[in-house]
């Protein structure tokens, strides 16, 4: 049965208290265990070709990719739970700007950054 984000972060909020780990998790601390994470995740596409990529996430290497995965959302749902950041209202307000950012109008089909459209 999968759970739900608010079920995984209660998960992850019982494991960080019953091993009193609140006192390093400030959010410095998380931000940075987060970057070290998204490196983590680099490194597992580092050299490689997009036929290679496309091996490895069918292969056993995904196994990895997933893990890494899964170590950035902890990170980041930690980080929310200690902002007090609601991350679905965070991600929905941050969806309604880009969309006035990158209008479907002037850039569907480009990667342009807003600035040069």
């Amino acid at each position: 049965m999968r759970k739900s984000i608010d079920e995984l972060m209660q998960d992850l909020v019982c494991f960080r208290d019953e091993r009193d780990w609140e006192q390093f998790h400030t959010p410095k601390n998380l931000a940075v265990s987060l970057s070290i994470e998204v490196a983590e995740l680099l490194e597992c596409f580092q050299w490689k070709t997009d036929e290679e990529v496309a091996a490895m996430l069918k292969g056993a290497e995904r196994i990895k990719v997933q893990e890494e995965l899964a170590d950035i959302a902890a990170y980041l749902l930690l980080l929310c739970d200690g902002m007090d950041v609601d991350l679905a209202e965070a991600m929905a307000d941050k969806l309604e700007k880009n969309k006035m950012k990158y209008p479907v109008e002037k850039c569907r089909g480009k990667a342009d950054k807003y600035t040069e459209l």
